[in-house]
C-alpha cells in the first residue's frame, strides 16, 4: 500500500463517521503519513519530494517539517533540504524495546542462532497486516536476501507470514488480504483459497516452510511464538539455501521450535 493510498483510506474511514474530517485531522494524517514515507524509503528525502509523494501543498509540507524538527522527530540538514528521522525516534525506540521484554530478548535469541547455525535466523513480527522484519542477524553460512531490518512484505510471500495471521478467522484473512497480496515475484500467482489452506496448514503443522517465493533459491522455515494467552505474536525463522538437505532443515526447524518455546513461556505475565 502507497502513502497516498493510506492516506486515503485513514480519510475514508473519518468520514464514514457521524461528522466530516477536521483541519486538525487532516494536518494528523498527513504528519503520519510523511513519518510513514520516510520509513518506507529510508534515507533523507528534499521537502518537495515529500509534497509529491504525499499529495500535499509544499507549504504545508513545510508547516509540519518545522513542528517535527522542533519535536527532535525529525532533522533537517542545511546544505542538502533534505529531511530525515531524528534522535528523538532514536530514544522512542529504546522506550519501546525497554517496554517490550520480548523484543529484546528475541534479539539475543536470533543472534545466538545464527552463530550456532552459520544460518540467517530472523525474529518478524506482523505490522500493518504485512510481515515484518523485526531483527535478523546473519550466519556465517548466510547469503544476501531481499528483506531487511523494518521490511514489510505481504503475508502470503512467506512461512512466518502464513503463521502470524493463522489465529484470525477466515472471514478476517479474506478481508485484509488484496489481490495483489497473492501474487508473489518469485513464484506463481495464488487464490484466496489456495492461500487459506495453506495457513490452515501451518496451524495444524505448528511451523512453516516456503520455497522461492521472495527469493530464488531459497528455503524459509518459520515456528511461531506465542504469549500468555496462546495468541501467536511473532515468528522465529531461518532463510537457506534450497539445496539444504531434509535432514539439516529438521534439525533447524527443532532449533527454532526449542527457542520459540522458550521465548513464549519466558514471556512475563503482563506483557
Amino acid at each position: 500500500m502507497t502513502d497516498k493510498q493510506a492516506l486515503a483510506r485513514r480519510r475514508k474511514s473519518t468520514t464514514e463517521g457521524p461528522a466530516a474530517i477536521t483541519g486538525r485531522e487532516r494536518g494528523l494524517d498527513r504528519l503520519v503519513a510523511l513519518l510513514a514515507h520516510l520509513h518506507q524509503v529510508g534515507r533523507p528525502v528534499r521537502i518537495g519530494d515529500l509534497a509529491r509523494s504525499l499529495g500535499a501543498p509544499r507549504s504545508t509540507i513545510y508547516v509540519l517539517v518545522k513542528t517535527l524538527v522542533e519535536a527532535g522527530l525529525i532533522e533537517s540538514s542545511e546544505s542538502t533540504g533534505e529531511v530525515f528521522f531524528g534522535k528523538t525516534i532514536y530514544f522512542y525506540g529504546m522506550d519501546y524495546l525497554r517496554g517490550h521484554d520480548l523484543f529484546g530478548r528475541a534479539r539475543v535469541e536470533v543472534d545466538r542462532l545464527a552463530q550456532q547455525t552459520g544460518e540467517l535466523a530472523q525474529f518478524c513480527v506482523m505490522h500493518e497486516w504485512k510481515y515484518t522484519v523485526a531483527y535478523m542477524s546473519a550466519g556465517a553460512r548466510s547469503f544476501r536476501v531481499s528483506s531487511d531490518i523494518g521490511t514489510q512484505i505481504p503475508l502470503p510471500w512467506t512461512a512466518s507470514g502464513r503463521l502470524l495471521i493463522s489465529d484470525l478467522p477466515e472471514h478476517e484473512i479474506r478481508r485484509v488480504i488484496t489481490s495483489e497480496d497473492l501474487r508473489p515475484p518469485r513464484s506463481a500467482e495464488m487464490t484466496l483459497d489456495e492461500f487459506i489452506v495453506a495457513v490452515a496448514q501451518a496451524r495444524h503443522d505448528g511451523f512453516c516452510v516456503t520455497s522461492g517465493l521472495v527469493d530464488p533459491f531459497t528455503h524459509c522455515i518459520a515456528v511461531p511464538i506465542r504469549d500468555q494467552t496462546n495468541r501467536i505474536v511473532a515468528t522465529l525463522c531461518f532463510v537457506v539455501k534450497v539445496d539444504t538437505s531434509a535432514d539439516r532443515m529438521a534439525f533447524l526447524r527443532d532449533l527454532l521450535f526449542a527457542s520459540a518455546q522458550a521465548l513464549s513461556l519466558s514471556q512475563p505475565a503482563d506483557s
